[in-house]
């Protein structure tokens, strides 16, 4: 019983630390409440920079979609990093009023793309954009971008929301995606933390970007790279819920899967690489900011803890009860269970609750498995390019 007793205890410790993390930050995120930053005197120069391998079916209605922005057409320009793309589409892109870059690489990542167009580029710009080749801008994305630096801040996550979901894997994927915007990004800004960056869909100062970049060594997780170089330096990442950017979500079982693995295990580097460096920060320099990134590293990923706990705590409580064991192990796993399922109903937006998020949820023992079983392949996937194709989806 003392065996059985300590591996359950050890397990209890685990899971309800992980969850007390999303809960109080998915709590915190019900009371964000967006700023409205008033209309600048000062328009800022622009760059908008959308990095692309072998994305031929959706960059021209990226590109068409990027120049309708409510925003003066002579202070920002929509620059395509083309990496593999036909002659067909690059003659198409030519013709367009844009700046094209064509690249090439023996190892691409979109890295190596940034910062090999940031070398090229000549023109003067204050502020720069970075966009996947799949993402959709709102009109006035570029106006609220610059309201917000204008503020002072170094960077800018804007709101990535779903352009599509058309099956059940969509839903699924743009459910996750909500999620995480209340959780890392208006739970953190509501309790004063810097808000996540993704990877897409966010602004930066271009001079710092540019430099910031330079110093990028990463294959995958780029963005988590410099977002904890960013921190490391005291900067303050904001948060615009009212800035969307539409993201083409998956819709195939096995590109859900190779996403994810791609992403544990670039966390997981970089939780490795910098955890006792940031812990020394906090203790030195009282950078808290720097610190939860790097505990949020080695946070499970929200579909495995919720079908973690309740699997498990469903077995703990089960045999607690044939062994008679002490009431507080059982108690304990209720109320950590309770937390885990408040945390993803305080995060899920009400537009999801419907029948098709019902149908959808059909597949997540699926999606738990597969991301259980990219746990247990993502050794070196953080070292070597794994390219998610695009297809053309209207939102």
């Amino acid at each position: 019983m003392l065996l059985y007793n300590t591996l359950q205890l050890i397990i209890l410790v685990l899971l309800g630390l992980a969850t007390l993390y999303i809960f109080i930050f998915s709590l915190a995120g019900l009371f964000y409440k967006q700023r409205i930053y008033k209309t600048p005197g000062k328009l800022n120069k622009i760059a908008v920079l959308i990095p692309g391998y072998q994305e031929d079916e959706v960059i021209l209605e990226v590109a068409e979609a990027a120049l309708r922005q409510e925003y003066p057409a002579s202070l920002y320009d929509v620059i395509i990093i083309a990496d593999s793309f036909q002659k067909e589409t690059i003659a198409n892109l030519k013709a367009m009023r844009i700046k094209l870059i064509e690249v090439s690489f023996e190892k691409s990542t979109k890295a190596k793309a940034l910062n090999k167009a940031m070398s090229i580029l000549t023109d003067k710009y204050d502020i720069a954009v970075v966009l996947d080749a799949d993402n959709l801008m709102a009109t006035d994305f570029l106006k609220k971008i610059n309201a917000a630096y204008v503020e002072g801040f170094t960077a800018i996550q804007g709101h990535r929301t779903a352009k599509n979901m058309n099956n059940s894997w969509a839903i699924l994927d743009a459910i996750s995606e909500e999620i995480n915007n209340n959780i890392f990004r208006k739970g953190h800004r509501v309790l004063g933390l810097s808000s996540a960056i993704i990877g897409s869909g966010m602004a930066f100062n271009y001079n710092y970007f540019k430099s910031l970049m330079a110093t990028a060594t990463a294959v995958g997780g780029f963005d988590k790279e410099i977002e904890l170089k960013m921190l490391k330096a005291g900067h303050k990442i904001a948060y615009l819920d009212d800035a969307l950017v539409f993201d083409e979500k998956v819709q195939k079982a096995d590109v859900f899967g190779n996403q994810r693995r791609r992403w544990l295990s670039a966390q997981l580097h970089y939780f490795r690489q910098d955890f006792l460096n940031a812990l020394k920060h906090l203790f030195l320099k009282g950078n808290i900011d720097y610190f939860d990134k790097a505990i949020q590293f080695i946070q499970p990923p929200r579909i495995l803890l919720l079908g973690a706990v309740l699997i498990l705590g469903v077995s703990f409580v089960a045999a607690n009860y044939l062994v008679l064991n002490e009431q507080v192990f059982s108690t304990s796993w209720f109320f950590i269970g309770t937390a885990c399922i408040l945390s993803f109903l305080f995060s899920v937006p009400r537009s999801f609750y419907n029948l098709n998020t019902l149908r959808a949820l059909i597949s997540l023992p699926k999606g738990m498995l597969m991301m259980l079983v990219s746990l247990l392949k993502i050794k070196g996937a953080n070292k070597k390019f794994i390219h998610t194709k695009h297809t053309a989806t209207s939102r």
